[in-house]
């Protein structure tokens, strides 16, 4: 019996708050198939890597942070046998989350590299616009039962800050009132950092880190 050769590529959605909202890091590419198109940073497996080495490589090469400084986590995997014009091709997609990252790269074979609003992604290469749309839902499905809306966040951070990261990926507005109220009574969800800042106007903000909790009780609702 002969198998049929597949290749394997990893895919990354980064995700990051900025001014215009909840953007997602986007490449023009520069060789076919899809010449021209805007599409999600990966590249093929080197035979030399595991899926998470490849992975990391490629946040390396496109965002210049160094491998382990942002929140990387495999998403899913996505086979269907005409994703990929060239021959059959399997990716594992990864979500990675940062603060405010810097003005990308483009990589090797990308010919521009831009942060778009995640509103205005759309009609990307391969399946990417399928990619990108399960990458936010699970970030935002996430930012529900865990404390995963700090990986968007400096190291230490204000209540209203950290309320913004909700609003922009939940996309709508919340009460600052309980949405304070909330967040500090979570159980091990916040600690105080011991200092304020005036940096979001008006009076002094108490400074937070993030706490030891990985799940929040009782979850946060998008509501």
């Amino acid at each position: 019996m002969t198998y049929p050769t597949v290749a394997v590529t990893v895919d990354l959605v980064v995700l990051t708050v900025r001014s215009e909202g909840l953007s997602v890091l986007l490449v023009e590419r520069g060789e076919e198939p899809f010449l021209g198109d805007w599409a999600l940073p990966g590249g093929f497996v080197r035979p030399d890597e595991d899926l998470l080495g490849a992975a990391e490589r490629e946040l390396a090469e496109e965002t210049g942070l160094p491998r382990g400084s942002v929140h990387l986590e495999q998403l899913a995997s996505y086979g269907a046998p005409d994703r990929d014009p060239r021959q059959r091709v399997v990716t594992v997609c990864y979500l990675a989350l940062a603060p405010d990252l810097p003005t990308p790269h483009a990589g090797t074979d990308a010919a521009d590299a831009r942060w778009v609003p995640v509103r205005e992604a759309r009609d990307l290469a391969f399946d990417h616009d399928r990619l990108l749309a399960d990458a936010v839902e699970r970030a935002r499905a996430k930012l529900e039962y865990s404390p995963l809306a700090t990986a968007f966040c400096a190291e230490e951070f204000t209540v209203a800050e950290l309320r913004r990261v909700y609003e922009q990926v939940w996309g709508h507005p919340l009460d600052a009132r309980n949405f304070h109220r909330k967040v500090t009574g979570a159980e091990g969800f916040l600690e105080p950092a011991g200092a304020t800042t005036t940096r979001d106007g008006g009076r002094p903000a108490q400074l937070f880190r993030r706490g030891s909790a990985t799940t929040l009780q009782p979850p946060l609702v998008r509501t």
